[in-house]
């Protein structure tokens, strides 16, 4: 997922997909402690997925607060 895709989504998606990974991240962790873990590196890709929708939230509450 790169920014440009967060950016057409509205801030109801964004939230609903923030929610979805980090339900994401908890399974992946989970997974990992009782070694279950399959793919290490997904677990850095949904928590930097996470930061990418966190970033594009706060963009565009910015944006709305500017335009008021």
């Amino acid at each position: 997922m790169n920014a440009k895709e967060l950016h057409d989504k509205t801030p109801d998606q964004l939230r609903d997909e923030l929610v979805n990974l980090k339900k994401e991240a908890f399974n992946l962790r989970f997974q990992q402690a009782t070694g279950q873990l399959e793919n290490p590196a997904r677990l850095r890709t949904v928590k930097r997925d996470a930061a990418r929708v966190k970033t594009v939230l706060n963009q565009k509450a910015a944006q709305a607060a500017a335009a008021e």
